[in-house]
């Protein structure tokens, strides 16, 4: 008797190992000249945009599912700096709807990808873009672009978003299988050594995923914001020629629509 329960107790932990190996199964993500590959194979993203802190935790779930059953494999997310620093170095990501991790929890419960826009500045219809109020206590501070009291800021949040979002990338088992970088900043100005800032930063941080940018289809705002190596994001990509025109400037990487 003592030898059988030995034996089932050895098959139920064998089965349990299987389980848990089965859920925390790396798949592959990456950017090939013309599309995005997942497990090597080419992946369409289909996007819903949904934003945790504008939906009370009890509907994330809700939310996420209503935007699967419309046909979407993927979610996009904005993460509003000012919304998790609203004090210099103060953040929270872990109470109500500033909870990112359980958010993301929530995401791959219900089986989608994750993509990831954090900024620093990300429009949205929202105070300064996320950008945290505080920063304007400097009478002459310059926001997005390499004034070092922006950076300094700017770089404490990314470093600080990272240690959130980093164990769940799609390269440790997780959703989140992609990262923008600013948010339409050929819009803006033109600083490439500001967008590279932000990129480096990133993955010094850890964050080993492909990223994007997203500008509207101008000859100007792609040359403005766009980053060699990422994705180009077009907003909107309505048309074959914004395609073409984006892929001519950007060779080498997939160009898609972020928002439409």
């Amino acid at each position: 008797m003592i030898r059988l329960r030995t034996y089932f107790l050895l098959f139920v932990l064998t089965l349990a190992g299987t389980t848990v190996v089965a859920q925390k199964a790396k798949h592959t993500f990456r950017l090939s000249p013309t599309d995005f590959l997942l497990d090597d194979e080419p992946f369409q993203i289909i996007s819903g945009e949904l934003h945790p802190s504008r939906i009370p935790p009890e509907y994330w779930q809700h939310r996420i599912r209503m935007a699967k059953a419309m046909g979407c494999n993927t979610i996009s997310v904005y993460i509003f700096w000012n919304y998790h620093e609203s004090e210099e170095g103060i953040f929270d990501f872990s109470t109500g709807n500033r909870n990112l991790a359980e958010f993301i929890k929530t995401v791959q419960k219900e089986k989608m990808w994750l993509i990831i826009r954090p900024g620093p500045y990300v429009c949205a219809e929202w105070e300064l873009g996320g950008i945290p109020p505080y920063l304007l206590r400097i009478p002459d501070i310059r926001l997005r672009c390499m004034d070092p009291r922006y950076m300094a800021a700017a770089e404490r949040y990314i470093t600080r978003l990272a240690d959130e979002i980093r164990p769940f990338l799609i390269t440790r088992g997780g959703p989140v299988i992609m990262l923008q970088i600013e948010n339409e900043y050929g819009s803006y100005a033109n600083d490439r050594n500001y967008m590279q800032r932000l990129k480096d930063v990133w993955l010094a941080s850890g964050i080993d995923i492909p990223t994007f940018t997203g500008d509207g289809p101008t000859t100007h705002m792609l040359e403005a914001g766009s980053l060699p190596g990422s994705a180009v994001g077009l907003d909107p990509g309505s048309s074959a020629a914004d395609f073409e025109l984006a892929a001519k400037m950007n060779p080498g990487v997939p160009v898609f629509s972020s928002e439409t």
